[in-house]
C-alpha cells in the first residue's frame, strides 16, 4: 500500500496529501497567521482599502480575496474593501459575481432551458404519425 505523497506547491517539501488542504501543515500555519493578522489589522483600521491592507500587513491581495470569498474575514463593516467579480473584474462586496454577472447568467440559463424545450417539442412533433389528405384517398376502398 503506497502513501498519498506530493510536494507543497508553496515551499516544495514533502508532505501527506490530505483532503482539507493541498499544501503542507507548516504552510497550512502560514497562511492562518496571515489570515489572523489580516482579520486584527481590520479590526483596528476601519477604512481601509485592499491595497491598504495588504500593504500593511504583507499578505498578498490574492490571499486576502481567497479568505473574504471563504468567509474567514468579514468586510461588512468596512465600506472600502471591495474583492472583483470572478466573470468581469468589477469591484463587489459579497458572493462570486456581481449583479449583472449573476443576472445574465440567469438569462443564458432560461435560454438554453427554453431551447432544450423547443428541441423536445420539435422533434415530439416530428415523431407524431400524421396523415396526409392523399394518402387517406389512397387508402380508400374503390
Amino acid at each position: 500500500m503506497s502513501m498519498n505523497v506530493a510536494n507543497c506547491p508553496k515551499c516544495g517539501k514533502v508532505y501527506v496529501k490530505n483532503l482539507l488542504h493541498d499544501i503542507c501543515q507548516s504552510c497550512v500555519k502560514e497562511v492562518e497567521l496571515h489570515c489572523e493578522t489580516c482579520i486584527k489589522y481590520l479590526r483596528e483600521h476601519r477604512g481601509i482599502s485592499l491595497e491598504e491592507l495588504s500593504d500593511a500587513t504583507d499578505v498578498s491581495q490574492s490571499l486576502i480575496i481567497k479568505f473574504m470569498r471563504e468567509g474567514r474575514i468579514s468586510i461588512m463593516g468596512n465600506r472600502n474593501i471591495f474583492y472583483p467579480c470572478e466573470v468581469c473584474g468589477q469591484g463587489i462586496r459579497e458572493r462570486n459575481m456581481c449583479d449583472s454577472c449573476r443576472q445574465k447568467l440567469k438569462k443564458d440559463v432560461r435560454n438554453t432551458m427554453e431551447d432544450h424545450r423547443r428541441i423536445e417539442e420539435q422533434k415530439r412533433v416530428e415523431n407524431k404519425v400524421t396523415y396526409k389528405i392523399s394518402d387517406r384517398l389512397n387508402d380508400r376502398p374503390k
